[in-house]
């Protein structure tokens, strides 16, 4: 059954911190390309780069000032990227696509950012295959789409194996921090009902 599932897309993740503040933006901005359809035919069937994106900003200094030091700021820049299956080398597109991504938001929402970047850490779809573990770099597991959603993902518990339980992204119900920790939660009671009174 794995081996017919569809992967999720990969992520590419900036994390940034600035000698200044911006305070006009949220705790979170979602910003949608345009050409959103075009964009998903080239993360999922194309596999390819694409010239736009789409990107989720997190600031958590917004509502945490304490995550930065006095009289500055911290961010992450989520990208929806092609997984590992694309072949892309991460090695060599790193730096072009951070600089297009950065240029992008300083152009469009955090002005001067460039000028006022004080630290910057990436996070590729090799990085999520090698250090996360994550199969091919999927940033979600398993693409999420109906027929791999909740109930219709791998189960937490073998049918072949007795004993063997399983909890991840890749699990029912889902992926993300809530799935993984309703996932954990599952196989906790499955546990806890096959345990001998």
């Amino acid at each position: 059954r794995l081996e017919r599932m569809r992967y999720s897309m990969g992520l590419w993740v900036v994390y940034f911190g600035t000698k200044r503040q911006y305070p006009e933006l949220r705790h979170h901005t979602i910003i949608l390309s345009p050409h959103y359809r075009e964009l998903l035919d080239d993360i999922f069937n194309k596999k390819r780069l694409s010239g736009e994106f789409s990107l989720y900003l997190h600031r958590p200094t917004a509502t945490d000032p304490s995550m930065a030091p006095p009289g500055c700021d911290c961010f992450y820049a989520l990208v929806p990227v092609p997984n590992q299956l694309s072949g892309i080398d991460w090695s060599r597109e790193n730096e072009p696509f951070t600089r297009r991504v950065l240029e992008f938001l300083d152009r469009r929402y955090i002005p001067g950012l460039l000028d006022n970047l004080a630290t910057l850490r990436t996070l590729t779809p090799l990085d999520f295959e090698t250090t996360l573990n994550s199969y091919a770099g999927a940033g979600f597991s398993f693409e999420p789409v109906f027929t791999q959603s909740a109930w219709l993902r791998p189960h937490n518990q073998s049918e072949d194996i007795p004993n063997l339980y399983f909890a991840g992204a890749g699990t029912h119900p889902g992926a993300g921090v809530p799935g993984v920790l309703s996932s954990a939660k599952i196989v906790e009671k499955l546990v806890c009902a096959n345990v001998p009174a």
